[in-house]
């Protein structure tokens, strides 16, 4: 006999009826399958007894799926499951077709800044800075994975879990930003969150109220200061030069306004990869403490570098506590594994987690714990540094093809790190023109919609990490040709012509 007793749970006090419970319960098991169609059930008294209800309480429920066709039902006998089941179907609220609408019926507004139309497969894109996910140690995450699966089933894994994130992954961060960027993080200043843009939002939901001052750069992180915007805050703008934000910018401002927050992506900037000297980082740590500002810095793209070592994090320095330190391992890895951290006070961790609980219960608790085996195991440390090679090639020969293929258009510096190299058309150029040409070529790249500077210049943040050298050279040939059609100028052979 089936344990009845296990399988067949009441509850005194819920709002339905004992016999209301047990029939639901039993047209359940026979839905499954756990009771087969023939299967003879305990008589009303013995099912009784075992669940320490009255005869008449299962008696009813027996009734009921009589009624409905689970059960036959014959005097002096026990009751057996029908060989022909009802077949449930879900009843219609009203007559007619079905009718799916294609726009809302009551207005809204849209909080976010418009998207750019998404390539489809058979376009070829050109992207803003993404790395190559061929190169990842994606065999090595799998069977992490796997692992994880495998020796981690119980209800602490698979269950509700810590929304400040795996300790494990925690404690392996900790070592990691410590070792890569002199952070003294313990596990208890560290937040895990779905990918950096996560962080960010939770951190400026926390800590940012309607009329707050905050300052970002010229030619700033469009979806970032449109989270900003959806807290209330009001944006100032300080000016950018080739060592970062200008800093008697930002003082001069703190001057008019109570600045609350100061958002910053220091060691490549968004989007124009300029990396903001250590003088000016540890003045603007000088600035936050005499203004009693925060500053928010975004770990961007940090693990890349080529030209030398790379000026450690304004949160490698901060002793007053007024850094809030945002990374992600989704550029290490591929941007399809959402995983990113925050660095903070304790107190403020301790407050983002009932903040994530709002929007989001938990992160992948399988997924940290296989991150967190690649980052012990070193294999993360090794990617790193066989993806840096390859993006420094790349870089390079994307840079050549700017040089020889696109320089009548396009102006552009060599950067010293990161997965993109930023550009500035030339004056007379109408991009949206120039893109919409591209599409019909079968190209996709950005329209400079998110990218116009404070002049209204047109700049071009050009992704080479993502792209071998052979599949950037075919997607600069469609550009160049899209260029060629719009703004014709004289004696620029393409790249085949070129070649013979």
């Amino acid at each position: 006999m089936l344990p009845y007793q296990t399988l067949l749970t009441l509850d005194r006090r819920a709002p339905t009826t004992l016999a209301q419970q047990l029939s639901t319960a039993l047209m359940s098991l026979i839905q499954q399958g756990i009771i087969p169609a023939g299967t003879r059930l305990p008589g009303a008294r013995t099912l009784a007894a075992l669940l320490h209800v009255h005869r008449q309480t299962v008696a009813g429920a027996f009734e009921e799926l009589a009624a409905q066709g689970w059960l036959e039902l014959r005097p002096a006998r026990a009751p057996v499951v029908s060989q022909q089941l009802p077949e449930v179907h879900a009843q219609p609220l009203a007559s007619g077709p079905p009718h799916v609408a294609h726009r809302a019926g009551f207005a809204f507004r849209a909080r976010s800044a418009a998207a750019e139309p998404w390539p489809t497969p058979s376009t070829q894109w050109l992207d803003d800075g993404s790395p190559d996910s061929r190169l990842a140690p994606l065999a090595a995450l799998a069977r992490n994975y796997r692992r994880a699966t495998h020796h981690l089933l119980h209800p602490t894994y698979l269950g509700y879990t810590d929304p400040n994130g795996s300790r494990r992954l925690r404690q392996q961060l900790s070592q990691y930003l410590r070792a890569t960027r002199g952070v003294p993080a313990d596990p208890e200043h560290i937040f895990t969150t779905r990918g950096s843009i996560m962080g960010l939002y939770l951190l400026a939901q926390l800590v940012l109220e309607p009329g707050d001052t905050v300052v970002v750069a010229d030619y700033g992180y469009r979806s970032v200061e449109t989270i900003f915007g959806q807290c209330g805050a009001q944006l100032q703008r300080a000016g950018l030069d080739e060592q970062g934000v200008v800093v008697d910018d930002v003082a001069a401002l703190c001057q008019r306004h109570r600045v609350r927050l100061l958002y910053l992506t220091p060691h490549h900037h968004y989007p124009t990869t300029v990396t903001l000297s250590a003088a000016r980082r540890m003045q603007l740590l000088h600035l936050a403490e005499v203004h009693d500002f925060i500053i928010l810095e975004d770990d961007y793209d940090f693990d890349y570098h080529y030209e030398s070592s790379p000026i450690l994090p304004l949160a490698s320095a901060d002793r007053q506590g007024r850094v809030l330190y945002v990374g992600s391992l989704s550029k290490a890895l591929s941007p399809a594994v959402r995983l990113g951290y925050v660095v903070a006070p304790p107190d403020i961790i301790a407050a983002l987690g009932p903040l994530r609980r709002l929007v989001d219960r938990q992160g992948d608790a399988l997924l940290e714990e296989a991150v967190a085996e690649l980052l012990a195991e070193g294999e993360l440390t090794r990617h790193l540094k066989r993806a840096r090679q390859h993006y420094q090639q790349r870089r390079d020969a994307c840079c050549q093809l700017l040089r020889t293929e696109l320089s009548a258009w396009l102006s552009f510096s060599v950067p010293a790190g990161g997965l993109a190299i930023w550009g500035c058309w030339r004056a007379d150029i109408d991009l949206p023109l120039v893109v919409a040409h591209g599409r019909r070529l079968g190209l996709a790249f950005s329209d400079g919609m998110r990218h116009q500077g404070p002049t209204g210049a047109w700049g071009l943040r050009l992704g080479f990490a993502s792209l071998t050298v052979e599949e950037m050279r075919q997607r600069m040939e469609v550009l160049k040709q899209a260029l060629q059609a719009c703004y014709p100028v004289a004696g620029t052979a393409s790249m085949a012509e070129a070649l013979i």
